[in-house]
């Protein structure tokens, strides 16, 4: 019984297979090459994590193979596309919530024990990445408007990341009990206590290997012109607008093991390179990692481009045999040359 289903479906396979050949066999197939380039808004989409979704701008250009398969003088043809190009932009995230980074145990020039603490604020991560992408795609053009549906393999070539973020930093000496409680010592430059100070921090850094679905609709703004004859004009060139979206299905990030901050020890020995009485020396020193390739970061983060892209296509010269039409004048050659028409070039 499931031998009889196996061989009912590869019949069934083998007939649409042939179907679809023999169909191409009796299209009018034309082959066009030219370029694109595109415009739009490009995201990063953590899953399960105190950064909001970024929010981003991205521009791209490249190159496109297509082929167009019809029945002749029909206003519908199935598209092909094949392609290849580079996408640069950057986008940003935003820390939903403040944090709050305690250095205990720490000694200061009389050897009072203290925590030294960071109160951070107004974390932001920019990524600016350039990536190479290959676009295969399939699809139909009736008339003027076409649409078009594949995937973008989308391999990052250079990442580089930018953080900021402005921070307090205080001493509270538990030993220093006022009103209020424990006494926290302020704005005091010597003691590297700051009040509203700024910390950025740039390095390079690598995104994963993305696959991409894609999908774009758009029209031809030229003059289009579906009937054939000699005199129906000849379109030079296809001129293309269109609105597309690729979306990833693969995680961008490396989870890592690194933490969102490394704070360095408050260095009370003059003798000590880290000494913590030079200028800004506990800020200075302050690491802000990558957050992409810290722990507790995001499960996952998907790729998301929306945009407008434009595209000019040339059809590619081949030679055809001209009948009897008015398409072009005919001569007719001796019977014996056994040749029925002469050779033209469109």
């Amino acid at each position: 019984m499931c031998k009889k289903i196996v061989k009912k479906h590869q019949s069934y396979w083998l007939l649409l297979f042939a179907m679809l050949v023999s169909g191409s066999m009796r299209a009018e197939v034309n082959n066009c090459i030219g370029a694109f380039a595109q415009v739009g808004e490009w995201s990063m989409l953590p899953s399960q994590s105190d950064y909001s979704p970024s929010l981003g701008v991205a521009g791209g250009a490249g190159f496109q193979y297509e082929l167009q398969a019809g029945k002749k003088y029909s206003p519908t043809h199935f598209l092909f596309d094949l392609g290849v190009g580079a996408t640069g932009g950057m986008t940003a995230y935003r820390q939903s919530r403040n944090f709050t980074l305690v250095n205990a145990g720490q000694h200061d020039l009389q050897n009072d024990l203290f925590d030294y603490i960071y109160d951070v604020r107004d974390r932001k991560d920019s990524y600016t990445n350039v990536a190479l992408h290959v676009p295969v795609m399939i699809g139909v053009k009736h008339d003027r408007f076409y649409m078009l549906a594949g995937i973008k393999v989308y391999a990052n070539i250079w990442t580089l990341t930018h953080a900021t973020a402005t921070m307090d930093t205080y001493g509270r000496y538990s030993q220093y009990i006022g009103e209020t409680g424990i006494g926290d010592l302020r704005n005091k430059p010597d003691y590297q206590f700051f009040t509203d100070q700024h910390k950025d921090a740039s390095v390079k850094t690598h995104l994963n290997l993305d696959l991409d679905a894609t999908f774009e609709i758009g029209a031809s703004v030229g003059p289009v012109y579906n009937g054939k004859g000699f005199d129906v004009p000849k379109a030079h060139a296809d001129y293309r607008i269109a609105a597309f979206v690729d979306y990833g299905f693969l995680d961008l990030h490396t989870q890592g093991t690194k933490d969102p901050f490394v704070m360095p020890r408050y260095e009370n020995n003059p003798a000590s390179a880290d000494y913590a009485y030079k200028k800004h020396t506990m800020i200075d020193q302050l690491q802000l990692n990558d957050i992409m390739s810290t722990n507790g970061f995001a499960k996952a983060v998907n790729n998301l481009v929306v945009g407008v892209k434009f595209t000019v296509l040339f059809q590619m010269p081949g030679k055809k045999i001209c009948p009897l039409c008015r398409d072009a004048y005919n001569t007719l050659v001796p019977r014996h040359s056994g040749r029925r028409g002469m050779q033209y070039e469109e």
